[in-house]
């Protein structure tokens, strides 16, 4: 059974004993258990087996690799990262390439272009379906906030001349922690620099809103994270996201 404990939900065993604490969303069109805290001394495989069958379930290493032990299935390894925002405020550069950047006011379809070649075949982050289903399926619930959290006023966006979407930074509010759920740019050399940039003007502008800390996941395997690290991040956790059977 579930208690909703403000914005956690607990998950208890048959006694009424909690086991552990979740926070409530969709994943994969999915019910999704995220950043699953066990809180309880007993085990709680057995209860999730059989209350969150068929959900998206996102924890520890620990958590994750004994539910795989059950039957379920990996769906992302990530390791998480924070950059504190208050010691060493991040300072905003000029964006590349004749970049400008904007508000991310823009519709999904206008984001899709760049976003989907960012993440192409091979790319630890890559969506195996097609253009349609990824954009369905990821690009739309991140914007609409039904994944990650609702999308925060210091996400934004790099465009062209011609005001085409290159690149984009989404910061969402992810159960109360301000988060970085993407970061895109189109791919090849000559958008070199560009995400990093773009990242750092949506860093400058979350410390300047008052934000004490972003956090973000990257995938295992992922360069991404030397990056990261260049600009401030330190990892912080190692989380297993898997569907229960």
């Amino acid at each position: 059974m579930t208690l909703n404990d403000e914005e956690r939900q607990v998950l208890t065993d048959a006694a009424g004993q909690p086991l552990l604490t979740y926070v409530r969303g969709e994943r994969a069109g999915r019910p999704w258990a995220d950043l699953v805290r066990v809180t309880g001394a007993a085990d709680p495989i057995p209860v999730v087996l059989a209350a969150l069958s068929g959900w998206v379930v996102s924890g520890s290493v620990h958590l994750g690799e004994e539910l795989i032990r059950h039957g379920a299935r990996t769906l992302r390894h990530a390791h998480g990262m924070r950059r504190d925002l208050t010691a060493e405020p991040p300072v905003a550069v000029p964006l590349p390439h004749g970049a400008r950047a904007v508000p991310c006011d823009r519709t999904p379809r206008a984001l899709l272009p760049a976003w989907r070649a960012a993440f192409g075949p091979g790319h630890p982050d890559h969506h195996p379906g097609t253009d349609e289903e990824a954009y369905a399926e990821r690009l739309v619930p991140l914007l609409e906030g039904t994944v990650l959290g609702p999308v925060l006023p210091s996400s934004v966006l790099a465009v062209d001349p011609a005001d085409r979407v290159l690149a984009g930074v989404i910061v969402t509010d992810r159960g109360g922690q301000p988060w970085i759920a993407e970061v895109f740019r189109a791919p090849g050399d000559r958008y070199a620099g560009l995400g990093a940039a773009l990242l750092r003007h949506a860093l400058a502008d979350a410390a300047a809103c008052g934000l004490t800390s972003v956090e973000l996941a990257v995938t295992d395997g992922n360069p991404a994270h030397r990056g990261y690290e260049r600009l401030g991040f330190v990892r912080t956790s190692t989380a297993l996201t898997v569907v229960v059977p």
